[in-house]
């Protein structure tokens, strides 16, 4: 990693929502601080969209870098990229680009800017601005988060004249539409700044958007407000938004409740809330995609370097009692890397429902017996929950198992430090980059990335194995060939079982209908407002 972006920067700007080379946006289980309006007065409340998000407001609000739930929710916001995508359908449109490319099979896309776009002080957007974000984005010194994203197949982004640019790609990649969302374009006379990346990462944000940055306060809220400079697609809907960060899940679910309730939406609504909620007269939905609790396995520390070891902790899991109390029935059990309903999506070569049998003949075929496990968890309340049921399973089984949840950060941070550790429960949701296999992998599965270092996997052959199949499958152009090698390579995830699903589970928003209009449950954390409206 670069020097201006540590592996514990990484940590602790992205811990939101896991991520270590990529930790997801739900493992922000940092604590919020007191929830505060801050002064965004409004001239009527018709005029101001309050929001609670459940996620911490403390981490990095660097497009390039972050992937905190709250931080990435407010970029899309702030920020355009030359294209965009709804937050729902996933389906791309032209946001800073006049228009969607023409040719999905093309080598090079080219793009003119949209006419009049300017930033938030006022300036023009130039081709200039666009060179110098993708400079950014597929330089490996800096090696940014995004990078793995584009670095496979982006090859460079060349200025034409001020208002047009070209993209070469290394080969046809027809994904690279909905991927260009992830690269918000950032202004060349901002962020080019000695120290100005240091800005972005405490929340300096410049964009182009519909809404512009108007206050910050880490662990309290973001206040933005309409941009009148705006002439792209989605135009704001309200004057002002305030944003509150509670991630305690009582206050936050009080802070909805009630006939004087402050907010109109809130996400990461607990479980055990949902019901309460509805009688209240809020609506509560629930989008079902990536997000999964997983267990990643110390690859170095035996007797986890043995795959039957790790397969027989997956059988020994009793998944649907984990769904029934836990959960409460929001989840479903884990047939690939892939969540159920995903487009690719197709069962595993190996399954893990539950078999403690099976479990017990792999750990006997592995040699192992008075096995003793200490799981590390992330405190995020709903992880926190599943722990019992994971120990209650092993123990059945004759695995002596102690639980140690603890702060993400702090969890990490003992990672980061070299400390050992044996097995770690986590939650991650790649879907708030993206939706194709490609790159839902390649937010765990890279070679270099934190977490494959964390597994001691990254360098072994099996990981080259991986690592080689995830390129062929990203070159290929034929479709039916690109989801046959996926597949493949998802069965190997899955036989390795390395890092890897127990349950894909499914993230709650409330909001109230009678004062709220235009809103989805959306998949991953956070809330897109961009269609929303006040009634």
């Amino acid at each position: 990693m670069s020097s201006d972006f540590s592996r514990r920067d990484f940590l602790r700007y992205s811990g939101a929502t896991g991520a270590a080379a990529f930790i997801a946006a739900t493992l922000s289980a940092c604590s919020g601080g007191p929830a505060s309006t801050g002064s965004v007065g409004a001239g009527s409340n018709k005029d101001l969209i309050t929001a609670v998000i459940g996620y911490g407001n403390d981490q990095s609000w660097d497009p390039t870098q972050t992937a905190s739930a709250f931080a990435m929710a407010g970029i899309n916001h702030v920020y355009e990229g030359l294209l965009d995508t709804d937050p729902i359908t996933r389906e791309p449109y032209a946001a800073l680009a006049a228009e969607l490319p023409s040719d999905l099979d093309a080598t090079s896309w080219k793009f003119t800017l949209r006419e009049g776009a300017t930033w938030h002080d006022g300036k023009p957007v130039t081709a200039d601005d666009v060179v110098f974000t993708f400079e950014r984005v597929l330089d490996p010194e800096a090696n940014v988060l995004i990078g793995n994203f584009f670095r496979s197949w982006l090859e460079e982004v060349k200025k034409i004249d001020d208002r047009n640019v070209e993209l070469v790609f290394k080969f046809p990649f027809a994904d690279a539409a909905p991927r260009l969302t992830i690269a918000k374009i950032m202004p060349k006379h901002v962020f080019g700044q000695p120290g100005a990346w240091d800005q972005a990462k405490s929340g300096k944000a410049v964009g182009s958007g519909p809404y512009k940055l108007a206050a910050h306060n880490p662990k309290s809220n973001t206040s933005f407000e309409a941009y009148d400079g705006y002439n792209g697609p989605r135009p704001a809907t309200v004057k002002k938004m305030n944003w509150l960060t509670i991630v305690d899940a009582a206050a936050r679910v009080a802070k909805i409740s009630g006939g004087s309730a402050e907010a109109q939406i809130a996400d990461n609504i607990p479980y055990a809330n949902v019901d309460q909620l509805k009688q209240q007269g809020l609506t509560v939905e629930g989008g079902k995609g990536m997000n999964h609790m997983f267990l990643m396995f110390n690859t170095g520390a035996k007797p986890f370097d043995d795959v039957r070891v790790r397969q027989a902790l997956h059988y020994a899991i009793d998944k649907q009692k984990m769904i029934d109390v836990a959960l409460k029935g929001h989840g479903t059990a884990s047939s690939s890397f892939l969540n159920e309903g995903h487009p690719d999506h197709k069962r595993a070569s190996v399954v893990y429902d539950y078999d403690p049998d099976k479990a017990k003949e792999l750990l006997k075929e592995a040699g192992v017996s008075n096995l003793t496990v200490n799981l590390m968890a992330v405190n995020v309340s709903w992880i926190a929950d599943c722990l019992p049921t994971i120990a209650a399973s092993w123990e059945a089984v004759g695995i002596k198992t102690t639980l140690e949840p603890q702060d993400t950060a702090a969890l990490f941070t003992k990672m980061d430090q070299g400390q050992d550790y044996q097995v770690v429960a986590a939650a991650s949701n790649p879907n708030q980059f993206g939706m194709d296999a490609d790159l839902i992998c390649r937010y765990n599965f890279v070679e270099g990335g934190l977490w494959m270092k964390y597994a001691d996997y990254d360098g072994s052959k099996d990981a080259e194995a991986l690592f080689a199949l995830m390129d062929e499958a990203t070159k290929e152009s034929d479709k039916e060939k690109k989801k046959a090698t996926v597949h493949t390579y998802l069965d190997m995830i899955a036989e390795q079982a390395v890092l890897y699903p127990v349950v894909h589970t499914e993230l709650m928003t409330a909001w109230d209908a009678k004062k709220l209009s235009g809103i989805e449950a959306q998949p991953y954390p956070g809330i897109n407002l961009l269609q929303a409206k006040r009634t």
